[in-house]
């Protein structure tokens, strides 16, 4: 990011100050836009929860249990998810906060009404972009919905317009099918993603508790996810854990849904610095109940309790949560050769999933809790519970594919 020179007569922490306020702003408006743009579209399965997007990770095809690698899934949104795209929406919030900064507001009431006007006129937010980086970013923003020789040109332009454009570096990563030469992608998009921030800028947002909600840094965290997601598969899983604690100490609220994937990670590793980090993960975010969590949280307790009423009332929850685990886990429903590209909250494909980004290998870590989790379910479960989850031909209608 390169700082915009500062006004005649305007101290320093103002200008910052009115940074803050027009990218809060910007934030305000198009989250405003897409609840907007939502109702007018339709789903294929309402969610029950807020969505969550990963990231998508370089083409390598994942591995069925015990040995499960990532996915490349996204989460069901209430917009149509053949269609959204979350980086024109960062577009859209970089051109927002770019014609707040240019405005002169005497009042809040002034600012208040051009707010209300940009939301109610609808369509796009034009701010032309006023650094090379912004230009950058524009055209890799366009090229995340494309792909082959389009994609690649927009690519390179993105780059001769702006050398720290790490989001350039993340689609090349995507591109591959080495991991090693997506490792060397990520590597490079975490250091110029890194650049362009600043040292300062880098400490203050940090300090602030605003890293991402600063739209120049998301760059720099998703090379650095992309990073972390590869070094886990070449086996350097140390390291892989490291980056991501990192980044939730970076971004406390977790807006790219690291915790699901590091959760099983920490299980997966299992000593004992493992499971405390893997507490206090899960006390972080004790509200969140997607399958994900309430698995993790089940093994976690199977773990440092054993067996008992507490691992019994885990899985209960669990099961409330998402009924569909277990039966992919033991065999019972097959899973895909390629894991899901969408799901929702409590579906089958949110259990393959969690399966698919860690889970599955968590629970083969340890056969004891294998063996305990059919005890389990034979003890626990009411008759003819199978019955219930027998996969149906809506299943091949749910979920949107990509247009490659």
């Amino acid at each position: 990011m390169h700082d915009e020179p500062q006004q005649p007569g305007q101290p320093a922490n103002q200008q910052k100050q009115q940074r803050k306020a027009a990218r809060d702003a910007a934030r305000s408006v198009t989250a405003a836009k897409s609840s907007a743009q939502s109702k007018s579209k339709p789903t294929t399965k309402p969610p029950t929860k807020p969505a969550r997007q990963s990231a998508k990770q370089p083409a390598i095809p994942p591995a069925m249990p015990p040995d499960m690698t990532t996915g490349t899934v996204k989460v069901m949104s209430a917009v149509d998810p053949a269609s959204f795209n979350p980086h024109m929406m960062e577009r859209q919030m970089a051109a927002m906060t770019r014609l707040l900064e240019q405005q002169d507001f005497q009042t809040d009431e002034e600012a208040q009404a051009f707010l209300d006007q940009i939301n109610a006129q609808g369509g796009p937010i034009i701010a032309p972009p006023t650094t090379p980086l912004e230009q950058a970013q524009d055209l890799i923003a366009e090229a995340w919905g494309l792909s082959g020789r389009r994609r690649d040109k927009l690519i390179r332009q993105a780059l001769d317009l702006s050398p720290d454009c790490a989001d350039a570096y993340v689609l090349m990563a995507e591109s591959t099918n080495d991991p090693q030469k997506a490792r060397d992608y990520y590597e490079q998009g975490m250091r110029v993603g890194e650049r362009a921030i600043g040292p300062e800028m880098f400490t203050q947002i940090a300090a602030d508790g605003e890293f991402w909600r600063t739209i120049e840094t998301r760059p720099y965290m998703r090379a650095r996810q992309g990073l972390a997601t590869v070094l886990w598969l070449l086996g350097e899983r140390a390291a892989a854990t490291e980056h991501m604690l990192a980044m939730l100490r970076l971004n406390p609220n977790d807006n790219q849904g690291l915790r699901y994937m590091l959760a099983s990670w920490l299980l997966i590793a299992g000593d004992d610095l493992a499971l405390k980090r893997a507490t206090d993960l899960l006390k972080q975010f004790a509200e969140d109940d997607s399958a994900f969590m309430a698995y993790s949280r089940l093994l976690l307790t199977l773990r440092t309790k054993g067996p008992g009423a507490a691992a019994d009332q885990a899985l209960r929850a669990a099961m409330q949560t998402n009924p569909f685990v277990p039966f992919y886990l033991l065999g019972l429903l097959p899973l895909p050769k390629q894991p899901p590209e969408y799901y929702g909250f409590g579906d089958q494909d949110e259990a393959i999933t969690y399966l698919v980004e860690g889970g599955g290998e968590a629970w083969a870590a340890r056969e004891d809790d294998i063996e305990w989790l059919v005890e389990a379910l034979v003890r626990l479960a009411p008759p003819g519970l199978n019955e219930q989850f027998q996969p149906g031909p809506e299943r091949h209608h749910k979920r949107p594919r990509k247009h490659k």
